[in-house]
């Protein structure tokens, strides 16, 4: 019986262990899915087969209409980038809770929290407000490390305030799922994340005595409001296009390509048409990237799925107890772990057939698990050694990555509690898609 335990964990440790190994070899993380696939693959199957296969799955798990909007998302996302929107945002942030203690941090977060919900990516949050608000951060006195950590702990704030471009891998992993649905569900959590950093900031501002910002008048806010509509109802546009039933998630990036090419290139002006090559490539280049980490990882969920490793993990988790909510605290520490060694993307394709099944057994709705593993994968974006949003928040701000961990520390209490909360009250994620009736 031992030799048999022993033998099923057998390519599950081959998969893992080779995968992590090239991990901290350096080998992107890609390839490093792929070489793990094949490697403990050809355990179970002669190598021509698994390499016939793998490329099967490579281009079916690619082979979805669903998929089209991540392309159209990052490109929206790259125009915004380019496009002056997170300046507006700040700006109009700063009106907000300018003058609250620790004003420049609480603008950071307010500003993370638009721009990421209109570009769907953390990173570019992080690129974009953190490079304008790290030099005025700094001029009002604050700690650069500080304002770093402010910066890299709410820039994710935006992949669960829709739309995002994981919900939709997630959506489509899950199977049945309304991407709709999951944009909704993302709404109090995400603002939940974003307050949470807030009054941690608050609290720290009023001990270090960080000045509030200066009082600005009624013309300067009119203005600033007036500047900042337009990129605000890009929201109300896409959003309110997929819940009155106009266009699906889909043609909602579709539409978010050709607004924000509107805002940016004709009403704000601050991109060139000379200057639309070079986005369109790197928003190529960034969804070659995504693109062939969703197929290479639904390629290794084929090999779990062969090697019988939710069924063994499934196994393993119910002899633990067979108690939800003791089962999501050992899913959360879990996730915790994969999310410091795994980009959000590939966890939420791989691991989402191995504990989806477990939850939804012991009654746990898809669309609760989906915002839960999405917060938690989120958090391992602010940790090395392959948080993007980290190394994005340590480069705009020249703050060395030794010198962020202590300031990090405060926000990573408050993000693993606003993770409780989401894990174990259900209606934070499902109130919203009940009221619209999705």
């Amino acid at each position: 019986m031992d030799l048999l335990l022993s033998w099923e964990w057998f390519i599950p440790a081959i998969m893992f262990i080779s995968f992590f190994l090239l991990v901290f070899l350096g080998v992107p993380i890609s390839f490093s899915i792929g070489i793990a696939t094949i490697a403990s693959s050809s355990l179970m199957l002669p190598l021509n087969t698994t390499l016939i296969v793998s490329g099967q799955k490579i281009a079916t798990g690619l082979d979805s209409f669903s998929l089209l909007a991540i392309p159209f998302f990052i490109l929206a996302g790259s125009l915004m980038n380019s496009g002056g929107i997170a300046s507006r945002l700040i700006n109009f942030s700063q009106i907000l809770v300018g003058r609250i203690p620790g004003s420049l941090g609480h603008t950071n977060v307010m500003a993370n929290m638009m721009f990421g919900s209109i570009s769907g990516s953390a990173v570019a949050a992080a690129a974009a407000v953190g490079g304008t608000m790290a030099p005025l951060q700094a001029k009002a006195g604050y700690d650069p490390a500080y304002s770093a950590a402010i910066n890299v702990s709410s820039c994710i704030t935006g992949l669960l305030i829709p739309p995002s471009n994981v919900m939709i891998v997630y959506a489509l992993t899950a199977g049945g799922i309304s991407v709709a649905t999951l944009f909704m569900a993302g709404y109090v959590p995400g603002i939940l994340m974003g307050l949470g950093i807030m009054v941690m900031n608050y609290i720290i501002a009023k001990k270090r005595r960080y000045p509030v910002s200066d009082k600005v008048s009624l013309s300067i806010a009119v203005k600033y409001t007036l500047d900042a509509v337009p990129s605000l109802l890009m929201v109300v546009v896409v959003m309110g296009g997929i819940l009155g039933g106009i266009f699906t998630a889909t043609e909602a990036s579709a539409i978010a390509v050709v607004y924000t090419f509107i805002l940016s290139v004709l009403i704000y002006r601050e991109i060139k048409i000379r200057d639309l090559p070079k986005i369109i490539l790197d928003a190529i280049v960034t969804t070659s990237i995504v693109l062939f980490l969703i197929g290479v990882s639904v390629a290794m969920s084929w090999a779990m799925t062969n090697a019988d490793i939710p069924y063994m993990v499934n196994d393993l988790l119910i002899s633990l107890s067979d108690n939800l909510i003791v089962i999501l605290f050992i899913i959360n520490i879990l996730l915790l772990i994969i999310g410091i060694f795994m980009d959000m993307t590939p966890a939420v394709l791989i691991f989402t057939p191995i504990f989806l099944p477990i939850v939804k057994e012991l009654g746990m709705d898809p669309v609760h698990f989906g915002i839960m593993m999405i917060f938690n994968l989120c958090i391992g974006l602010c940790t090395p050694p392959v948080g993007s949003a980290l190394f994005v928040g340590c480069s705009v701000s020249g703050v060395k990555l030794q010198n962020l961990i202590k300031p990090m520390l405060p926000f990573f209490v408050v993000l693993l509690v606003a993770l409780l909360l989401v894990t174990y009250i259900p209606e934070l994620s499902l109130f919203l898609p009940r009221f619209f009736g999705l």
